[in-house]
């Protein structure tokens, strides 16, 4: 194992900071705090959900810790100074950020995925780093400890954050539309956390559902946490109108249209944190972000697992439809197929011919699944072609930039909500070609066909419009790979190491077997001559392959499962797990070793 040395913080530097008042801040003037680096990306449900983590420490250690967050970009979108100051709103980012469009802190900090969090002592020395989400029990203990170590030299007080002047708008950042029986339109309120009903002029407003306060309440005074996707089930299915994707509250929620009363109809409001297979089920949910009814049964996108589940309103029962859990895209039977943050759905055709569409969005595709194809349900990709490649191209090569929205159009084709590049875009499933259908938008979340129009919600506009289906135009932007630098590895045998030190008072308790999983991929897969797979342990020996491509994405996924000391066989275990897409370059005399910290503490 690797001897870790405790090192100075690198200085944070970037274009500008947020929340902050104006004022640049700097680790020196930290001293004496125990500072969090979040290093996020907007994007990134892994990230949506550590921000969603760090609020309850954030609050019960208010006058020692100092949380900044540290955005760096994936998209060439988030790199867009609106963008940013918009997604700190959107998400209640209560803490400074510097935005790092370069990256130049995150190189500083060897960040390799999002999310990354780096703890910086009262010193300024890092003293941990960690990938992934579900490390708060271990850093509120690492907190602990380290007032405990530094005492009285711990300076305590109010932090550097300054709340930026509250918004005023009917909407804010609208998510997903639904066309309601009686002509009117119900729209998810974001960031306001309710549903709106709205005239079919897309601006009068005839009622609100749910006060507004974040939270997990049903009955008439409902509580909502970011709803995002909604669907009007057929009439009889159930004694309510109409399911909500309620994403931040890892819950389907279900409303009766007659007197806006809410039902929680799955989920606890607990983050589902173990890895289920398709065809097996859980209590708990993961982001859940839209909804479609597809073969009889309400299909929910599972942005937080990266998979496509079910829910079925007569028995309340959900499952796994498709995907592995593991981040990526790779086509194949349900049980084999990779997505990456699934937020759209919409269906097209009927009976056996009906197929469901997925905006794939952090691969930048649009999937498929069709019902029963001659070798049984299978997912296929119509555009995109992984999770490092995106851009604004049409024709038979085309690229989208993170689409979160789908719908069917009348002619059998396919509109896109073409998010991070402002857009609507049409997919032409005959053809298989790209057009698009209306430019500079502002983020646009989800599209409607409504008649011989489109209604779109536009986010970041915080509104709804109406457009014709217009006669397409092809546009050409470029194309754009995600700016990471590569990590240069020798060809041949390659130690791979995964560090991970359980937080104090917990162990990997290995009476039952080893509690660890890695598994290891590349694309293209030729990169890697031996060691993929999955296996327990937290090393492999690989071999990348002499003779194979020079460039490629080493991924890796890991697993652990850490117990509470001296709980004896029923001792509480806690998870912990994470994905790395880790570009790479093959060259003569580069490190033949490579370590990812899923939690490691100096």
């Amino acid at each position: 194992m690797t001897t870790r040395i405790r090192v100075r913080a690198p200085e944070l530097k970037g274009r500008r900071w947020l929340n902050t008042g104006g004022r640049e801040l700097s680790l020196a003037e930290l001293r004496g705090k125990i500072v969090l680096l979040d290093f996020w990306t907007f994007c990134c449900v892994n990230c949506l959900h550590v921000l969603d983590e760090l609020r309850e420490l954030e609050e019960r250690f208010a006058d020692v810790l100092v949380v900044v967050g540290v955005h760096s970009p994936k998209f060439v979108h988030e790199a867009d100074p609106a963008a940013v100051e918009a997604a700190v709103e959107r998400y209640a980012v209560h803490h400074p950020v510097l935005d790092d469009p370069e990256l130049t802190t995150w190189d500083a900090y060897a960040a390799r995925a999002w999310p990354t969090l780096v703890v910086i002592d009262p010193r300024g020395y890092v003293v941990a780093q960690m990938s992934g989400e579900g490390h708060a029990h271990g850093l509120s203990v690492l907190v602990e400890e380290l007032l405990a170590e530094h005492g009285d030299t711990v300076r305590r007080g109010d932090g550097p954050y300054v709340a930026p002047p509250e918004p005023t708008t009917s909407l804010r950042f609208p998510g997903k539309v639904v066309a309601l029986p009686g002509g009117t339109f119900l729209v998810s309120d974001t960031a306001h956390h309710q549903l709106v009903e709205l005239e079919a002029d897309l601006a009068t407003e005839r009622r609100r559902i749910g006060t507004g306060e974040r939270g997990l309440v049903d009955g008439a005074a409902a509580r909502f946490a970011e709803p995002q996707g909604l669907l009007v089930l057929p009439a009889g299915r159930a004694d309510y109108d109409v399911v909500v994707a309620d994403s931040v509250n890892h819950a389907l929620r279900g409303v009766r249209l007659a007197d806006g009363h809410v039902t929680t109809l799955a989920g606890t409001g607990t983050q589902l944190r173990e890895r289920v297979e398709p065809g097996g089920t859980a209590a708990e949910l993961s982001t859940p972000w839209d909804v479609a009814w597809w073969g009889g049964r309400v299909v929910v996108a599972m942005a937080g697992s990266h998979q496509l589940w079910t829910f079925d309103p007569a028995t309340g029962a959900v499952a796994v439809l498709a995907g592995t859990t593991n981040e990526g895209l790779r086509d194949g039977p349900v049980a084999d197929a990779f997505f990456a943050q699934p937020s759209g759905l919409a269906t097209s055709g009927d009976g056996a011919n009906e197929v469901l569409w997925i905006a794939d969005s952090e691969t930048s595709a649009l999937r498929s699944l069709e019902a029963a194809p001659a070798v049984g349900a299978a997912v296929t990709t119509a555009v995109g072609t992984g999770l490092f490649d995106f851009g604004f191209v049409d024709g038979t090569d085309a690229l989208l930039q993170h689409p979160l929205g789908v719908a069917a159009l009348p002619d059998g084709s396919v509109a896109i909500a073409d998010t991070y590049n402002g857009a609507v875009r049409r997919y032409d499933p005959q053809r298989r070609t790209v057009s698009t259908l209306a430019r500079d938008l502002r983020e646009p979340s989800d599209v409607l066909v409504d008649g011989n129009t489109l209604v779109i919600v536009e986010s970041a506009a915080h509104r709804l419009l109406r457009i014709p289906i217009p006669a397409s135009t092809q546009v050409s932007a470029g194309a754009h790979q995600v700016r990471r630098p590569r990590t240069d590895l020798a060809p041949g045998p390659l130690e791979l190491r995964i560090a991970f030190t359980p937080p104090t008072g917990q162990h990997l308790d290995t009476r039952f077997g080893d509690p660890t999983s890695l598994t290891v991929a590349a694309e293209p897969p030729s990169l890697l001559a031996a060691g993929a797979g999955t296996a327990q342990g937290l090393t492999r020996t690989l071999v990348l392959a002499a003779d194979g491509p020079t460039e490629g994405v080493l991924q890796v996924s890991v697993a652990a499962a850490a117990c509470d000391e001296g709980g004896g066989t029923f001792a509480a275990c806690h998870r912990y797990q994470q994905d790395w897409g880790i570009p790479v370059r093959l060259v003569d005399g580069a490190p033949a070793e490579l370590e990812l910290d899923l939690r490691a503490v100096t």
